[in-house]
């Protein structure tokens, strides 16, 4: 069989797109397969702690597998359980993201954690609609924490599984389209094995460049890869797949980093001197609205004229 084994097709109004998979059992076979001697031995995979889980998942949103490892068994280490990220301070939760980026992402984990405490009793919810209500939890998230750690039969598409599915496809997906035909895929009772299996055909196979189609194990059944992966990507521009980032050398974010970098190091960072360490020194506005953002983030805070952690 050549071609797309996938059909998409346009419906009335109330119902604009459907899909057909014409070959559900073998795109199943091929990819579990595959993935028996080609799995990545990552160490979230080795708990089902919804905890745990939950912090693999919020540390690797835009960061790199090879940078996630270390930090996130040193974090866990430092906060085993949901109630430790609560009763500490926002600033230690900061503190040990270090080298990990995107620190907002420390803050809305450890508002997670405390909305968690407080309305679970400690306990992460394994109900899709609660998980979503948590701060920070979007789709993708709440439903990796259902698959993962609770192994409900559902489907995750974060960027590398949504460049798959639309390229299986030969045409972009709408964010709908694209979690029903996820969704469509999942072997019931074999949800975990097959979600990292997805994320793994994408980020291994399915590469945003240079794509290895040519010992792909769904290379027959897709539309992209079986016409030699030639014309538009189908991938570019459809749901869930991220495109490229902006420049970060001279962005505020690459100030952000700086100020935060500081933070953790000298424990304060007196406004005298924002510019200087945020990389502006002729730049003194700037560095203050980076510093007064960050502020406004929850990421830090004045304490007279010095810049501090958060300490509540």
């Amino acid at each position: 069989m050549t071609g797309s084994a996938i059909d998409v097709r346009a419906r009335a109004v109330q119902a604009p797109e459907e899909i057909r998979i014409l070959a559900v059992r073998p795109i199943r076979r091929a990819i579990l397969a595959w993935a028996a001697h080609a799995r990545r031995d990552l160490p979230w995979r080795t708990t089902r702690d919804p905890w745990a889980v939950l912090v693999s998942e919020l540390m690797l949103q835009q960061t790199q597998v090879s940078r996630v490892v270390p930090r996130y068994e040193a974090f866990l280490e430092r906060f085993p359980t949901v109630r430790s990220c609560a009763e500490a301070s926002r600033g230690e939760v900061i503190a040990s993201w270090a080298g990990l980026g995107y620190n907002r992402r420390a803050v809305m984990l450890h508002r997670c954690a405390v909305t968690v405490v407080v309305q679970h009793d400690g306990q992460i919810p394994s109900d899709l609609g609660a998980l979503l209500a948590l701060p920070g939890i979007g789709p993708y998230t709440a439903r990796a924490v259902l698959v993962f750690a609770f192994e409900h039969d559902a489907a995750v598409v974060d960027t590398n599984v949504g460049r798959v599915l639309a390229r299986l496809a030969g045409v972009g997906l709408t964010a709908q389209l694209a979690q029903s035909l996820a969704d469509a895929l999942v072997p019931k009772g074999r949800s975990w094995e097959w979600n990292q299996a997805m994320l793994d055909l994408g980020a291994t196979m399915c590469r945003a460049r240079v794509p290895a189609c040519e010992v792909c194990p769904v290379q027959r059944w897709c539309a992209w890869g079986s016409a030699g992966a030639s014309g538009d990507d189908p991938a570019t521009g459809s749901a869930g797949v991220s495109g490229p980032q902006s420049r970060f050398e001279g962005s505020d974010r690459q100030g952000r980093g700086r100020l935060i970098a500081a933070l953790r190091e000298r424990g304060s960072v007196s406004r005298h001197v924002l510019a200087e360490v945020a990389g502006w020194p002729d730049n003194a506005a700037r560095a203050q609205r980076i510093a007064d953002a960050l502020v406004t983030d929850g990421l830090a805070c004045w304490d007279g004229q010095c810049l501090r952690l958060p300490s509540d």
